[in-house]
This record gives structure tokens, C-alpha cells and sequence, in this order.
């Protein structure tokens, strides 16, 4: 079977195209519709960015299945040597970026044995205290009408994951500040460089580079000098622990544990403010599934964690690269193939999911993707999410009963989150 090149018809999405993903949610959602109609997945051309150099294209898989299938075959699925990043990353990138996700077995599996310590059940009970504790200090400190990101999602899952490694207080403002530049690479806001009308310019691209590849520099030089630290000197904190650790006579390296603290605060951050940030929105625009889940807050919680993450689905796509000839929903793919999983609209896949763009807490079952596809790399930290949700939810809605969305959030500019910068919210 020929490989299969067809670009996007009139009306679907053009994913490589910057001022799609400025678009508001609903027309995303319909180009994402239409791909998902066709019978293969479509291919796209890489965008050109300075300094880093782009292949052909990539195949988009957006349907559900497709989505799962890839997840569950790493060996032909290749997550090296990049899954964070359509092009290939540069070398003054991947040394900081280079973690766990970038990685197949056997190292992988090596290296997640390790860092999977700090995410046991027993691990996560003995959290529960801090996570309250922290839940009920930011609730305090509500004073009136804000912005829910900064002034509520965004502080929590910094604080838990700066307290599981030990950072000091006083450096933790600097960690949430370079958190975002990481995720930011593309908006204005966070990374700088001059914008047009609904994008940024490829001026705007490079400034962008330089700012991640120094926050990320400070993250990596930071949890660097602190394993250094605890190697001499344990503690009772996570960073200790890692380094101490030893699978099969394999120990992290200090370049190691600082590619998967940046991993750890970036994912840990985003997935849970911006599960927090949409969760607002939704239960403010359908007062009928707010009432449905205050009605049994304990009861129906659960649900609705599940479904605030697949209709937010905070991690958009995850690069694999096929690395044998395999054959899929119609499509050839051959070694060295790019293709992309688009979670976001595998989680609002008809075929599998009823009325997807409905709001429902009561959806059973719901096997979203929200958290990645089934397999090796299934989120390594989805209970630790769902926990600071459940608990930061349950303190607001007990204190603040009130609490609402107040307007349209600002939305971040990306084609890898799905981020709400600020929202407003009144009580």
C-alpha cells in the first residue's frame, strides 16, 4: 500500500498551521471532527523553526483507537528519539529535556522503577495530610474575587511537588515562573518575542527557544546541586531517595535527576491546574452537573475528575516514531514515520464515547485518554492528579460554595496544552 500524503480538505484542521491553534475551542473541535471522518489519518508537514532542524511530516492519529492501538505497541511506537517535540530535539535542549518520556525499554522501565517510588499508594496516603494542609492554606488566603489560576490551581501541585523534592521555600516562586516559560514556548506571555494578529512570528519562535532552554537550565542546574547535596547529606524527601535508589546496579545519574524533576514539575504542574481551571469553567456553564455532583460530592467526585480530564485532555499530542513497517486504520507506516496522538480528540471519539462533547459526571464508563494512552507510558503521577483535584475541589465547594467562573478565560497559545492562563472567578 502507498504511503498516504493527502494534506487537510476544505474545513478540517490544518494542524501544522500556527493560527489553527489560535482559533476558539469549537471550531478546533470541528477540524478535529472531520479528520477523524477520513479513512486514514492525514499527514502534515512539519513547521519550519529556526535552528532546528524538521522532517517531512507526521501523520496525525486522532481517533480513539488508533490513539490506543500506538500506546499499546511501544516497540513499533517509538517514543526516541523524541515523543515531547515534532521535530527532533537539538542537543542543548535534550540534555535538559531528554527524560523518562523520551526513552523505550529496557532503560525506561529502568528508570520508571525508580522514580515510581514516590507514586505508591502508601506514598500518596501519607501526602493526603500535606495536600490538605496546603487545600485549606490557599482557601485561607481567598479574598474576593481573583484569578483562579494564580490565585488557586496553579498553587497547589507546585507546592506538593516542590515539598515531595525538598526545594526551599524561597526558591519556589522562581520554579512556577520557569514552569511556565517550559510550557509557554509559543505564547507571548510566558516566552516573549513580538506577535501578529493570531499567532506569534518566527522571530517570536526563536526568542521563545532561548527563554525555555534557559529555565530550563535553571530547573536542571537546581535539582542537580540538590542531589549532589543529598548524596552527602539524605533526607526525608524524594530527591534523596533517588539518589539512593538502585535498580538491576543502575542509579540515576545528577543530569538524570534533573531531567525528571523538570518532567516531574512541568507535568505535575499543567495537568492538574488546567484540569483545575477548565473543572471551574465546566460545573460554572452547566449548573445542572454542579448540582448533580454537590448533591453527593464524595460519591459522584470520582466521575467527575474523570470527566473534567477528558473534556480538558491538558496534554494535547505525544510524538511517536514507527521504527518496522505496520499497518494501521488503513495506513502503511514505514521506519522513520512521525506520527502524532492527538488525546484531544481521541477523548471526544463518537465512536466510542456518547455524546462527547457533553459534560456528564455520571459517564460510565469513561476510558479517556486524558492521561495518555494505555501502556508503558500511562501517566506515571494520574493518582497524585487526581487526589489534588479531589481534595482542592472538595475544600472550595465546602468553603466557598459559591465560587464561579466569572468570565472567558485566556487561553495559552499552544499546539501541546491545553492551558487557561487566568480566569476570573467571584464568589
Amino acid at each position: 500500500m502507498a504511503t498516504n500524503l493527502r494534506h487537510t480538505a476544505p474545513g478540517e484542521a490544518d494542524l501544522s498551521n500556527l493560527e489553527f491553534w489560535a482559533l476558539p475551542r469549537r471550531e478546533r473541535e470541528r477540524g478535529f471532527a472531520l479528520l477523524r471522518e477520513r479513512d486514514r489519518p492525514a499527514f502534515f508537514p512539519e513547521l519550519k523553526l529556526p535552528f532546528i532542524k524538521h522532517g517531512p511530516g507526521y501523520y496525525a492519529l486522532v481517533r480513539h483507537a488508533d490513539v490506543v492501538e500506538a500506546s499499546r505497541n511501544p516497540e513499533v511506537f517509538s517514543s526516541e528519539p523524541c515523543s515531547n517535540s515534532i521535530a527532533d530535539l537539538p542537543r542543548y535542549l535534550a540534555r535538559y529535556f531528554g527524560s523518562m518520556i523520551n526513552m523505550d525499554d529496557p532503560r525506561h522501565a529502568k528508570i520508571r522503577r525508580i522514580v515510581s517510588r514516590a507514586f505508591t499508594p502508601r506514598v500518596l496516603a501519607k501526602l493526603e495530610s500535606d495536600l490538605q494542609a496546603t487545600a485549606t492554606r490557599i482557601v485561607d488566603d481567598l479574598d474576593g474575587p481573583g484569578d483562579f489560576v494564580t490565585d488557586v490551581a496553579a498553587r497547589l501541585p507546585v507546592q506538593v511537588i516542590c515539598d515531595m523534592m525538598g526545594i526551599p521555600e524561597r526558591l519556589r516562586p522562581m520554579v512556577y515562573e520557569r514552569t511556565n516559560i517550559i510550557l509557554g514556548l509559543g505564547d507571548p506571555e510566558y516566552s516573549g518575542g513580538r506577535t501578529y494578529e493570531r499567532g506569534i512570528t518566527r522571530a517570536g519562535v526563536l526568542y521563545g527557544l532561548t527563554a525555555v532552554m534557559a529555565a530550563g537550565y535553571e530547573l536542571n542546574h537546581l535539582a542537580m546541586k540538590l542531589a549532589r547535596r543529598r548524596r552527602r547529606d539524605p533526607g526525608d524527601d524524594l530527591v534523596s531517595a533517588l539518589v539512593h535508589a538502585n535498580v538491576d546496579g543502575e542509579s540515576l545519574t545528577d543530569q538524570e535527576i534533573g531531567s525528571f524533576f523538570i518532567l516531574l514539575v512541568v507535568a505535575g504542574n499543567e495537568t492538574t491546574r488546567n484540569a483545575m481551571s477548565h473543572g471551574l469553567k465546566l460545573l460554572t456553564d452547566d449548573p445542572e452537573q454542579r448540582a448533580l455532583l454537590m448533591e453527593d460530592f464524595e460519591g459522584r467526585i470520582g466521575g467527575a475528575v474523570e470527566e473534567i480530564v477528558r473534556m480538558a485532555t491538558p496534554v494535547i499530542q505525544f510524538r511517536r516514531t514507527v521504527t518496522r513497517e505496520y499497518e494501521m486504520n488503513g495506513q502503511l507506516y514505514r521506519p522513520g514515520n512521525k506520527v502524532l496522538l492527538f488525546y484531544n480528540s481521541a477523548n471526544r471519539d463518537a465512536s466510542v464515547f456518547e455524546d462527547p462533547d457533553t459534560f456528564d459526571i455520571t459517564r460510565s464508563p469513561n476510558p479517556h485518554v486524558g492521561f495518555g494512552g494505555p501502556g508503558p507510558h500511562y501517566c506515571l503521577g494520574a493518582n497524585l492528579a487526581r487526589r489534588e483535584i479531589t481534595v482542592m475541589f472538595r475544600e472550595l465547594f465546602t468553603r466557598v460554595p459559591e465560587i464561579r467562573a466569572a468570565g472567558r478565560p485566556e487561553r495559552l497559545f499552544s499546539n501541546f496544552i491545553n492551558g487557561i492562563k487566568h480566569l476570573p472567578f467571584e464568589y
